[in-house]
């Protein structure tokens, strides 16, 4: 069954539907225009509207083409624009191309699928049956239901986008050793991508606003600035989210160093005790080898053993203390100088 739809819409508001291009083309005789909604069509399809429609070729290479950034181009029978449709789930930001040729009594939809295999436009026709007063009014009109479908379908992927990064700003001030950095520079490369497309797109708003588009009539350019608030609202947010992910990724690099460091002073307080250890210990180790080279008369005559022992045992105990006591003075002297 064919993914295209074919419709035309008249005066009254009134919307038929079609099986062929042809068929729709035939019975555009009501006063209204029509609207052709094509889904992945093939090159065949879109060069067969290159006569009837007047279609320039350099439309239906970009309409097959799906690595095109968005843009506006004008054409002396119709206006050329490709926009960008963004679905975040799982995730994964998902991208596609919509695009509009609009002329003077028509209007073609060019769509694909995304990466999950949802499409970009896939209930467009209830929105365009519940704005039917609207729609009925011309092509450009109809060109802005979509259009903002389009557009407020991008706030959806940006809200998601917003929760995983205050997820991981959570995350991170509250378990850090469970949190991941690259999960922050997969959120940086989606904010980079949506920023491309909606720096574009506000500028075919631009265009369309300041009346550059021949078929869209100034009673619709009111319209269309609605949707450049839009576009200049989200591309402030992802400038803002980008902002974010580099203060977190720096606050993660300061967390980790202050953990380092904290890991360091507690290894140099280790070290420290162990070197004041050592330090009082030698000297009194230093006596001791000395006065056991003599065995147990401890350098003094062998009758005076029991006087020498204890003075000899009590002139180490005053030294070590005396050593002690020398290391903190000079410690304190240390951090004196350093504060100052």
């Amino acid at each position: 069954m064919s993914e295209n739809h074919f419709y035309s819409i008249s005066a009254k508001g009134t919307i038929l539907s079609h099986i062929t291009a042809d068929e729709a083309l035939a019975n555009n005789n009501n006063g209204g225009y029509i609207w052709l909604d094509f889904y992945q069509p093939t090159h065949e399809e879109l060069s067969a509207l290159i006569e009837p429609l007047g279609l320039h070729p350099l439309m239906v290479e970009d309409c097959t083409d799906e690595n095109l950034v968005p843009k506006i181009e004008e054409y002396p029978n119709n206006t050329f624009i490709i926009f960008n449709a963004f679905t975040y789930a799982d995730n994964v930001l998902s991208t596609d191309e919509v695009d509009f040729i609009i002329g003077k009594n028509y209007l073609i939809t060019v769509s694909g699928y995304f990466s999950d295999g949802r499409k970009p436009l896939s209930d467009i026709l209830k929105v365009v049956e519940k704005e039917i007063e609207q729609a009925k009014q011309g092509p450009d009109f109809l060109l802005h239901i979509i259009m903002d479908y389009v557009v407020d379908n991008k706030f959806i992927a940006i809200e998601a986008l917003e929760d995983e990064l205050d997820n991981a700003e959570e995350l991170l001030i509250n378990d850090t050793s469970k949190f991941n950095p690259s999960e922050l520079i997969r959120l940086r490369r989606n904010l980079l991508t949506l920023r491309k497309g909606l720096f574009h797109e506000r500028e075919i708003l631009v265009k369309i606003c300041r009346k550059d588009c021949q078929f869209v009539t100034d009673k619709a350019i009111y319209h269309f600035r609605d949707i450049y608030d839009h576009l200049s609202k989200f591309f402030e947010l992802t400038e803002t989210y980008r902002e974010i992910v580099s203060s977190l990724l720096e606050m993660n690099i300061s967390m980790l160093n202050n953990q380092m460091t904290k890991t360091a002073n507690e290894t140099n307080l280790s070290v420290r005790r162990l070197t004041l250890i050592s330090t009082i210990f030698m000297p009194l180790t230093l006596l001791a080898s000395i006065g056991g080279m003599s065995e147990w008369s401890m350098i003094t005559d062998p009758s005076n053993w029991r006087i020498s022992y204890p003075l000899f045992l009590l002139a180490m105990v005053v030294i070590g203390v005396l050593n002690y006591l020398l290391i903190r003075r000079l410690e304190r002297r240390d951090k004196t100088k350093m504060g100052q």
